[in-house]
């Protein structure tokens, strides 16, 4: 089915689909799906209504172990690295049209699994997914080494080669896309791959393993194992036979897994972690309705639940009541709970009932600081079982208060105003993280400046989040140490050889 007949499915008709929905348990290792070596499952709930949408086998250390050595028999006998460039791309190629064609699966696993709207999953989710499958199968064949100049009678070359298998643990909140802007580019490097996807949205990663496969992949180069982060997780990266970890999550896991290559095999850790990324609005911005509506997108898109969500609004003390006015208005319109499957929703529920619970203590702790807050009901008895949220705004907060310091992950918002550049700067910066940031202004020479003194990895001038696969992203400080998309991603999963050859 194609996109645009799945995007003209209503909300009826969405929710029979969903009844009709198969899903995959088990770890995928050596191409089939497996139970757990001990049999252990855990719960996967649907975060709309509480209700279990399947029981999934909770990987351990021995569910790992047989992971990583199927990747590693895989890696040994070079049944993927071996072949020549041009096949592998035709395999991630033809994984990107098994995407497109399973669409209406893949959608519903993702909105039944986290609670993204259907709508968005269509929308966003699903074609970056094919974006980037693509991009990095174009890349190839692109990959180049080097001559250099040396004397006579000797030659330098300068290869790339694939690393090994290497180890993956992805988030819940982009669980296809985050995952496949790792997957990618380690499969396209050359490597193998045994991920770890999260346990509070593992359904639709678990189908795409089998996909894969149904590529023409071969067994063994991409193993997935479902589990706990504190337990399948841990055992990834502890073991000796990973060459290296990459990551996309909070900043104190990612701390944790840096310690767990210490102790075991001083594997690579790549890193993406958290984000409070600083939205910044001078008072001689284009057009205050624009920036409104793309603030208001920046923080509760996909409930706030992104990494480089702009959820600290430094807004100009001279624009500030009418932009705190224009954004409530608008909030109110654009983002409004509803059930997940109708394709009329722009809100959906949070990922957990912890989740939420966590997004509120959070809020309560803004306001025993003394922080105003504007909006941020929760929705009435109809989606009472869910973990839903409505949009919620703090004004009257100080940059040190916690809410404009913790990374809530959820659609929560403050505003802080300033006076001056210098001071939107200091505050912008004033943050353990610097994943991304943004800043609205007509003057081209100010633009620059806060381009080039922003402590982010990624910055937007007039707009947020805009960007395509040839964007770098990643961050600052304690926002990660590594770039996903781009080629630069792909060159990350390749080791650098030096050979030196004496000819006369």
């Amino acid at each position: 089915m194609t996109l645009a007949q799945n995007q003209a499915k209503t909300h009826a008709q969405w929710t029979e689909r969903a009844q009709r929905l198969s899903m995959a348990t088990g770890h995928f290792i050596e191409g089939r799906h497996v139970p757990s070596v001990d049999n252990a499952t855990f719960d996967c709930i649907n975060p709309a209504n509480g209700r279990v949408l399947a029981q999934m086998a909770r990987g351990g250390d021995a569910d790992i172990d047989a992971a990583v050595a199927s990747g590693l028999q895989a890696w040994n006998d070079r049944r993927w690295r071996g072949l020549p460039p041009r096949q592998r791309m035709d395999v991630l190629l033809r994984l990107a049209d098994l995407v497109e064609h399973h669409a209406d699966e893949l959608a519903l696993l993702e909105t039944l699994d986290m609670g993204k709207p259907i709508s968005d999953v269509l929308n966003i989710d699903l074609p970056e997914v094919t974006k980037t499958l693509r991009y990095f199968a174009e890349c190839i064949d692109k990959v180049e080494g080097a001559v250099t100049h040396t004397a006579a009678g000797s030659l330098h070359l300068i290869t790339h080669e694939p690393m090994g298998v290497v180890g993956a643990i992805t988030p819940w909140n982009y669980p296809l896309l985050m995952a496949v802007w790792k997957l990618a580019p380690i499969l396209a490097a050359g490597n193998c791959v045994v991920l770890k996807p999260s346990e509070q949205a593992p359904l639709s990663c678990t189908r795409l393993a089998q996909l894969f496969v149904d590529a023409g992949g071969p067994p063994g180069v991409f193993n997935l194992v479902n589990g706990l982060g504190s337990e399948a997780g841990r055992a990834l990266a502890l073991h000796p036979d990973v060459i290296k970890l990459s990551f996309t999550g909070s900043t104190a896991v990612g701390k944790l897994l840096m310690a767990y290559a210490g102790q075991s095999n001083m594997k690579r850790v790549a890193l993406e972690t958290g984000g409070k990324s600083p939205q910044i609005f001078l008072p001689d911005l284009y057009d205050l309705d624009a920036a409104v509506d793309r603030a208001v997108g920046g923080i509760y898109d996909n409930a706030g639940q992104v990494c480089n969500a702009g959820s600290r609004l430094l807004v100009h003390r001279d624009i500030h009541d009418e932009f705190v006015r224009r954004f409530t208005a608008r909030a109110a319109q654009a983002y409004c709970p509803g059930d997940p499957l109708d394709p009329a929703t722009t809100l959906g529920p949070l990922a957990s009932q912890a989740q939420l619970r966590n997004v509120q203590a959070r809020m309560a702790r803004g306001l025993a600081e003394g922080a105003q807050l504007l909006m941020g009901e929760s929705p009435g008895a109809a989606l009472a079982a869910g973990a839903y949220l409505g949009p919620a705004l703090f004004v009257g907060a100080s940059n040190r208060m916690s809410i404009a310091q913790d990374e809530i992950f959820g659609p929560v918002a403050t505003v802080v105003p300033f006076s001056s550049d210098e001071e939107a700067l200091a505050l912008a910066n004033d943050s353990v993280y610097g994943l991304a940031a943004s800043v609205w202004t007509r003057d081209l020479n100010k633009a620059h400046k806060f381009v080039r003194e922003l402590e982010a990895g990624v910055v937007w001038v007039n707009c947020f989040g805009d960007g395509d696969m040839t964007q770098p992203f990643g961050g600052y400080k304690q926002s990660g140490n590594s770039r996903d998309k781009h080629m630069m991603s792909l060159q990350s999963y390749l080791q650098t050889k030096s050979a030196w050859f004496q000819t006369g």
